[in-house]
């Protein structure tokens, strides 16, 4: 059986913010693997984390520009680079004992042409724009969303609880918990934007839709979602990844 094969068309941006003054924030996009990593606020050193993680996954993709990708696990890959990213700040960490406690989140997507491999942990998000309509690809590793699953929170108030940004889950020296790994099959018009929380914090998903559903091209949609996050107070570093399927 074979498949039609995409390509990406992607543009990707971080800023400060308003409110901070360091970007604990990190990104990486290339036509195979996109990412944002969101080092933990109220920590050590959430920038040396999540660089840390991009620094992993920038290693991987020079491993896979030498393969064919269709012959790749590419869920058993995402699932290895986040163990690698696990190893990789405990190595630091014993290094430089300064950053001991640091953490990160993770969304990653790792794209073979044909199917997608997706793997999350934390609070930062995954959103697929497809045919107008907006849906989050990804569930927040919170308090809050675990609250809001249980009933005790309604659904509508989670993203002004207090304890919103309280993390149940994320790569941590001191322990990490298991990350959400999947496929999936895109078609071709997809577009998919990978978020800190800085920018679906403080613009609202319905604006995140309109926002991906004006603008044509990645590269012009980048700048108008951070100056969307930094209109809307800007209280945390803003980072977020456009990607299109296309021929």
């Amino acid at each position: 059986m074979t498949h039609d094969r995409y390509v990406l068309r992607y543009a990707a941006g971080s800023d400060v913010g308003r409110r901070r003054k360091v970007n604990e924030d990190s990104l990486y996009a290339s036509s195979r693997l996109l990412a944002v990593a969101d080092g933990i606020g109220g920590q050590p050193h959430g920038e040396v984390a999540s660089a840390t993680a991009v620094d992993v996954l920038r290693e991987l993709d020079v491993d896979l520009r030498r393969l064919d990708l269709t012959g790749v696990d590419l869920a058993a890959t995402l699932a290895g680079v986040v163990k690698s990213i696990d190893e990789r700040l405990v190595e630091v960490a014993t290094q430089e004992p300064t950053t001991s406690g640091m953490g990160t989140t993770l969304t990653a997507l790792l794209f073979d042409g044909v199917e997608f491999a997706a793997a999350h942990i934390g609070d930062s998000r995954g959103y697929l724009l497809r045919d107008g309509a907006l849906r989050r690809l990804t569930r927040d590793h919170t308090l809050v969303q675990a609250l809001v699953e249980d009933g005790r929170v309604a659904a509508e108030d989670a993203e002004s609880h207090p304890r919103r940004s309280l993390l149940m889950k994320a790569l941590q020296t001191a322990g990490s918990g298991d990350p959400d790994i999947w496929t999936f099959t895109p078609e071709e018009g997809d577009r998919y934007l990978l978020c800190s929380d800085g920018l679906s914090g403080p613009v609202n998903e319905a604006t995140l839709r309109d926002v991906l559903a004006a603008i044509e091209d990645p590269a012009d949609a980048i700048p108008e979602l951070i100056r969307l996050a930094n209109e809307g107070g800007g209280p945390d570093n803003i980072t977020c990844v456009v990607a299109d399927v296309t021929r």
